[in-house]
């Protein structure tokens, strides 16, 4: 499955709050992303405000989709808007895709080269 990363900018005024509110993401939420195709979906803040985000899916317009006809999403992403400064208000709208440019498992295997995990070392 396709790693997908991608950014927003959280307004830094927010921040703490921002932490907070997914410290306890709501668990019909939570449920939601991952019964429709969110995996390994992590958020990283960084004290700027520049939030970059990972997730794992087969197809991520799919996945954004499905999330789009969840009830809970609305809710959600109405409750995100104030953190955001962003024309429709939606974060799930806003998000800026980032292309991969480096992927050192894929070029190794490429290579036909693995590493011992950690050493850097040949096995």
């Amino acid at each position: 499955m396709p790693r997908v990363c991608f950014t927003l900018q959280v307004r830094p005024d927010r921040l703490a709050e921002y932490r907070e509110r997914h410290a306890t993401v709501w668990p019909e939420m939570l449920r939601a992303l991952r019964d429709t195709g969110w995996h390994d979906y992590q958020l990283f803040l960084r004290e700027d405000g520049l939030l970059v985000g990972t997730l794992v899916t087969d197809d991520l317009a799919a996945a954004q989709a499905a999330m789009e006809r969840t009830s809970v999403n609305s809710r959600w992403q109405a409750d995100m808007a104030p953190f955001f400064d962003l024309p429709d208000g939606r974060p799930d709208r806003g998000m800026h895709l980032l292309d991969l440019v480096f992927d050192l498992d894929a070029q190794l295997a490429a290579a036909c080269e693995t590493t011992t995990p950690g050493t850097g070392d040949r096995p």
